[in-house]
């Protein structure tokens, strides 16, 4: 794998960080989720307008992945309502390249290198650390759950896209469609919060339409490196998001335990990076 490859990579795991941080610091999360995916649908329908269909092939693909990203979404809202970006953030994103591994092997009959479940066994321990206060008092087991159920819609999304994006023909279109296809988030947080996103400030809308457009993006730069690498690889090389979003938790929100937190997520990269040499 290219070294181009690898920084679009990790361009798209620090924006990725970024947006769930918009997300995390709003007042009302459901609100902000349905802008952020307002924040896909805008742009994508721009790019649906000039670009050609996706091939026949991808359509299945686009209509599971959209039906998972509305679970993912309503997972991730539910993680963040009851736990620190520092921790939900690592849990969700740490499991996801051992449940992609786990899907290959199953689902495509690839098996990994002894390398790779040592670093898979290098982010399980990561997590145990970055959720030792729940898992040690009993508390915030709701924030564990939901921050694992994100993570299992993460990596079932990230296996679909990755087989329907590599049919599709054109990255582009694939990529304008998943977006516009956000709608039905929309749709459903408008139904639920209708007239109260009618009386959010302008500065609410403009942030949260941004950070859609910053994980639309984050997702693009996804899509395309997974044209030219082993989806487990780049799965695993996206996790280093867990570091951003852990020095984004402790330098700009405040949320306690920073070395803790931290040393965690130094834990979960050096699993991903593990599973990334691996390959």
């Amino acid at each position: 794998m290219s070294a181009e490859i690898v920084l679009i990579i990790l361009a798209a795991a620090l924006l990725h960080a970024i947006w769930n941080t918009v997300v995390k610091t709003a007042a009302d999360r459901t609100v902000t989720l349905g802008l952020v995916a307002l924040g896909h649908v805008i742009p994508g329908a721009l790019m649906v307008a000039v670009l050609p269909l996706p091939n026949v092939e991808s359509l299945p693909y686009l209509a599971g992945s959209t039906v998972v990203h509305f679970g993912y979404f309503y997972m991730l809202n539910q993680a963040y309502r009851h736990g620190d970006l520092s921790v939900v953030y690592p849990i969700a994103r740490g499991v996801v390249p051992a449940l992609v591994a786990l899907w290959a092997v199953i689902f495509a009959g690839e098996h990994l290198p002894t390398q790779a479940w040592i670093g898979i066994a290098v982010i399980a321990t990561g997590i145990q650390l970055s959720s030792w206060s729940v898992l040690r008092q009993g508390v915030g087991r709701a924030s564990l759950v939901f921050a694992l159920g994100t993570g299992c819609f993460i990596s079932i999304y990230s296996l679909v896209d990755g087989l329907g994006v590599r049919v599709s023909g054109n990255i582009l279109s694939y990529w304008a469609w998943h977006s516009v296809l956000h709608i039905f988030v929309v749709g459903f947080v408008a139904l639920r919060r209708g007239a109260r996103v009618l009386d959010l400030p302008l500065r609410i809308w403009v942030i949260g339409i941004a950070g859609g457009m910053v994980s639309m993006t984050a997702y693009g730069l996804v899509l395309y490196a997974k044209n030219f690498a082993p989806l487990g690889v780049v799965s695993a090389l996206r996790e280093t998001s867990v570091i951003f979003a852990a020095l984004i938790g402790f330098l700009f929100l405040g949320e306690g335990n920073p070395m803790r937190r931290l040393l965690a997520a130094v834990m979960m990269a050096a699993g991903v990076t593990l599973i990334a040499l691996s390959s």
